[in-house]
């Protein structure tokens, strides 16, 4: 894959691995490497669902700020385009991801994590969106992403002070799903992913119905759903489900 982001498959989960010593700080380069990585487990159709990773000691601890130090604004310009589509494009990997939290997860760090469906943290993890006391706002997804997540007031806190916050004040807001020891977060993570890679295909239409529908009216909303609801019936296992059910049977789904 890339110098810096990789893609390992096995058993129907993908991990996304964040490397780049010492703390997976992030470039431009890493931004197209997983710009890169999305775009490839979004099409492969043996990846059922995905666990994005930095690493046992760190997620990524922000941006490459001595990179960043040298740029003008047309320069800033340019790239922000260039990570807001990167991260968008992980954000809308058609399948379940989950995000697999070491130590710090840190500005474009915690908005990496924030691409995710789901985020489970070590207990020493620490979240934080410090760009303000560089003289800067995040931007790629920390005053929208994280708005929505844990609501605009709590997000105001986060960005206008830049501090970190430790895991379960994170999972009291909603930004952390589960804690566990740092050595079983990555494994605790590919487990849960393969219970949902061995889901139905409606997991990706559930998904699309939810985070396209909450940037809509709620009319709009709906109608997205009752589309999605109906496309459903489109799908094998949709047949296999309902036939399990009536036979009392464990379903075998296929993702088709």
């Amino acid at each position: 894959m890339g110098e810096f982001v990789s893609v390992q498959t096995d058993d129907g989960v993908a991990t996304i691995r964040i490397d780049r010593a010492p703390v997976n700080a992030l470039n431009v380069q890493m931004w197209g490497e997983c710009a890169d990585a999305a775009r490839q487990v979004a099409t492969d159709d043996d990846v059922r669902a995905v666990v994005l990773w930095g690493g046992p000691k760190v997620f990524a601890a922000g941006a490459d700020i001595k990179a960043m130090r040298e740029m003008s604004f047309t320069d800033a310009f340019a790239h922000a385009g260039e990570l807001q589509e990167a991260f968008r494009t992980l954000a809308e990997v058609p399948k379940v991801v989950i995000a697999a939290v070491n130590g710090y997860a840190l500005g474009g760090g915690c908005e990496l994590a924030l691409t995710a469906d789901f985020r489970y943290a070590a207990d020493n993890a620490k979240f934080g969106q410090p760009e303000i006391k560089l003289g800067l706002i995040p931007g790629a997804g920390g005053t929208q992403r994280l708005a929505r997540l844990i609501g605009t007031q709590a997000a105001k806190e986060w960005v206008y002070g830049g501090e970190m916050y430790d895991a379960e004040t994170c999972r009291q807001l909603g930004l952390v799903d589960r804690i566990y020891p740092a050595d079983e977060v990555y494994d605790r993570a590919v487990e849960s992913a393969r219970a949902y890679a061995a889901g139905p295909y409606a997991l990706r239409m559930a998904k699309k119905a939810i985070d396209e529908g909450m940037g809509l009216d709620l009319a709009s909303a709906l109608k997205l759903e009752t589309e999605l609801f109906a496309a459903t019936f489109a799908t094998r296992d949709r047949e296999i489900g309902m036939d399990a059910f009536l036979a009392k049977d464990r379903a075998e789904f296929t993702q088709r």
